[in-house]
């Protein structure tokens, strides 16, 4: 079944200068399985293709069933910077949590 990633985890993000950092937490170990599997920083650049303009990269953080993706060149020369209504990224947790992926009928409980 393809559902949004908001299922199946929550999402928190902010920002590191002109990057944006976004935390995804799994809600259980079976979603932090299939988060790592399917949430590819390849997928995360293309999700947002209209704003993250450099590279994604992911940290796995499992004693926390987590995720962490730092988009580069999203921001539009960070908060102090830019003239984006998002200038501190904010909002991209909650961007990456309409991501859709296929989930196993017997995760979603």
């Amino acid at each position: 079944m393809r559902v949004k990633l908001a299922r199946i985890a929550h999402a928190r993000s902010g920002d590191k200068g002109d990057a944006s950092n976004v935390g995804l937490v799994a809600t259980s170990p079976e979603a932090y399985e299939l988060l790592r599997r399917e949430v590819t920083p390849e997928r995360v650049r293309a999700h947002f293709a209209e704003v993250c303009r450099g590279e994604v990269e992911r940290f796995e953080v499992p004693n926390l069933l987590a995720l962490n993706f730092l988009l580069h060149d999203a921001l539009g020369g960070g908060g102090t910077a830019s003239l984006l209504t998002d200038a501190q990224g904010k909002t991209h947790g909650q961007g990456l949590l309409e991501m859709e992926i296929e989930v196993p009928e017997e995760l979603l409980g």
